[in-house]
């Protein structure tokens, strides 16, 4: 069991198993945003400023950055994009395309060491992905599914997964820079979805010994009071072995869903992050009070 190291040009970022849980703000992505799409293409970034910066405020530990608009100019726009956001923030950040031109153009202008977003199991994407991982040193999401789709069927999600892993080591990419995200599917339209993840995640963990990832709203789709149900998700998901996920960090209840899964999982030592983010401040005037009380034991001793 490895850990996966990503970068900055200043800044190291480590997913593993006996670390906190990562978040990957997914913000930056115009898909299924059309003004944020026709900004893009139009030269504007300043959503994309505005979004790369709340995300980092909210405390992501990554930033995904996609730059799909249909009939734009991807390869382009995505490393404009890479650059403007490698001005704003040293978080490392998550290249994320399927096409792989536009892989190499956000590839080649980031500095330090990406998490490439994303490899899937069909043969033609890892010939010309996974060269292009190797050559830039990068980390790699390993999709589960291939030529023949997403299978229902968890054992073939898996035995896809590994067939990645086990091809990316024959381009000298190590299972540790393979982050394998093995396809959650809405729980509203298949209701074995949960336990399947969890499932994989944990023969994930132990037989091939990868870190994973997913993009955790797909567990709600088309569900009401959606931030509950991933928080807890998120939380299961942890707790199965899952060490870091595509998602919004803009929603305090997946955030406190996570934190409570590195308090319980024993990643978050000592309850620090969880006492400094929840502990009620000190009711007015009683600030002094135990520093008073200790004093008049000391005398009446």
């Amino acid at each position: 069991m490895a850990d996966t190291v990503v970068s900055s040009a200043t800044r190291e970022m480590v997913i593993g198993f006996d670390r906190p849980f990562r978040i990957i703000g997914e913000r930056i992505n115009p898909t299924g945003r059309k003004l944020l799409a026709a900004e893009m293409a139009a030269g504007d970034f300043s959503r994309v400023e505005a979004d790369c910066l709340a995300q980092v405020a909210a405390g992501a530990h990554m930033l995904d950055v996609n730059a799909g608009i249909p009939l734009a100019d991807e390869p382009a726009i995505l490393a404009q994009t890479i650059k403007l956001v490698q001005s704003l923030t040293d978080l490392p950040l998550s290249i994320d395309s399927s096409i792989v031109e536009a892989l190499e153009a956000g590839l080649s202008v980031y500095q330090g060491k990406a998490l490439v977003n994303s490899v899937t199991g069909e043969e033609e994407q890892m010939e010309r992905v996974l060269p292009l991982v190797k050559k830039h040193g990068a980390a790699v999401v390993a999709i589960s599914n291939d030529e023949t789709g997403i299978s229902e069927d968890p054992e073939v999600r898996y035995a896809v997964a590994k067939k990645i892993v086990e091809r990316a080591a024959d381009y000298g990419i190590p299972a540790a820079d393979v982050v394998v995200d093995p396809l959650v599917m809405p729980i509203g339209a298949m209701g074995t979805a949960g336990r399947q993840a969890f499932a994989i995640v944990r023969k994930l963990r132990e037989e091939l010994g990868v870190n994973t990832t997913c993009g955790a709203s797909n567990i709600s789709f088309g569900l009401p009071n959606r931030h509950a149900l991933n928080a807890v998700f998120l939380a299961m998901a942890a707790g199965a072995g899952m060490t870091s996920a595509i998602m919004n960090p803009l929603h305090p209840e997946e955030l406190t869903g996570i934190m409570a899964a590195d308090v319980l999982n024993g990643h978050d030592k000592d309850c620090r992050a969880w006492i400094k983010k929840f502990r009620e401040p000190a009711a007015e005037g009683t600030e002094g009070e135990g520093a008073g009380r200790r004093e008049r034991r000391r005398r009446r001793g």
